[in-house]
């Protein structure tokens, strides 16, 4: 009997993502014999057609934009549309507008977490360049589904978060430089996989109820099947999270689908503060304008007492704004280095 191959390749990337994917497949054949799925993080009104036709202009593949219920065909490489999710299943690639995951819209977990549960063995998994640490989760499903894990050498990569945080939670098969990496994966995909898929019941537990949310708009009705329910609530919409840790990387997930490493909800954490702050900061200043005016027409009357009164307590608020706009203007100019940063790498 012919064993399977390792003939599903699934790849994640953020910031500097386009130049190592450029690398790497001008490295790889035209006859490789196996499917390669891309997910990069886009902003919104990226358009995923003008890079990947960037990639046909160096790659000896071809190079398309994933549809949905499109047939999978070796020798091609599916690259994800803009704000949409890329799953796998049997034989096909869905595209679909499911809820964020790691606050991200394409994430790299829901392709990695669909190929593992679909694929198995056959899967190779490889992490690239980028900021925070989606994909890690994904990574390690494909680990404890038999499949083959992968990533740039930290040191290799312009943003070595992505990187560094899959090599901190789980025990990764190869660790290379981009420059290797066309040359180790010609030798991988001919690797025979266990014909005796294994695959965790979490997984495919997790995968089944990620691809329904994300398919229509329904909630998760078993929530006690997902593990314990956390004390946290999800940043995206309010609702409770549970707690999935199964693997050695825990994550979290809200009835809505959302989903969440610790470090993504502390990131999402800090957005809503933020909020909160700005709310804060505006009814601080209509309060203090409010105290100035009723300081005014209490000195037209000659109340001198209560005008006194009432403006130091208008000066007292205008220190706790200032404290406030300073924290918020702090936070935004680093979220916007960080955001410009994001866009010149990519």
């Amino acid at each position: 009997m012919t064993l399977p191959h390792h003939d599903i390749i699934v790849i994640g990337t953020s910031a500097g993502g386009m130049a190592v994917l450029c690398e790497l497949l001008q490295q790889l054949p035209p006859d490789l014999p196996a499917s390669i799925f891309i997910v990069q993080h886009l902003a919104r009104d990226s358009n995923s057609g003008v890079l990947v036709e960037r990639l046909n202009k160096i790659s000896k593949l071809t190079c398309l934009v994933g549809q949905h219920e499109q047939t999978i065909e070796q020798g091609k490489v599916y690259f994800v549309p803009q704000d949409n999710h890329m799953l796998l299943q049997k034989g096909r690639i869905l595209i679909t507008k499911g809820p964020r995951e790691n606050l991200f819209r394409p994430a790299i977990d829901p392709l990695f977490r669909s190929a593992a549960a679909a694929y198995g063995p056959r899967v190779i998994g490889i992490v690239l360049t980028g900021m925070l640490q989606d994909g890690t989760v994904g990574m390690e499903m494909i680990k404890r589904s038999g499949g083959i894990t992968l990533v740039q050498k930290p040191e290799d990569a312009e943003y070595p978060d992505m990187p560094q945080s899959v090599l901190t939670e789980i025990e990764v098969d190869y660790v290379v430089p981009v420059s290797e990496m066309g040359e180790l994966l010609q030798e991988l995909v001919f690797v025979p996989a266990s014909s005796e898929a294994d695959i965790p019941e979490d997984i495919t537990y997790e995968a089944s109820i990620a691809e329904r949310l994300m398919l229509d708009t329904g909630e998760i009705e078993d929530t006690e099947l997902m593990g314990p329910r956390s004390p946290y609530s999800c940043p995206s919409c309010g609702g409770a999270l549970w707690e999935l840790n199964q693997g050695h990387v825990k994550h979290f997930r809200c009835h809505a689908g959302h989903a969440f490493t610790p470090e993504a909800y502390l990131n999402a954490n800090v957005e809503s503060i933020e909020e909160t702050l700005w709310i804060a900061l505006r009814m601080l200043e209509e309060r203090r304008t409010m105290l100035s005016a009723m300081a005014d027409q209490d000195r037209r009357k000659g109340h001198n007492h209560w005008s006194e009164s009432q403006q130091e307590r208008a000066n007292e608020l205008k220190v706790h704004i200032a404290r406030i706009r300073h924290l918020l203007m702090a936070n935004a100019n680093a979220k916007n280095q960080f955001d410009s940063d994001e866009k010149e790498a990519s």
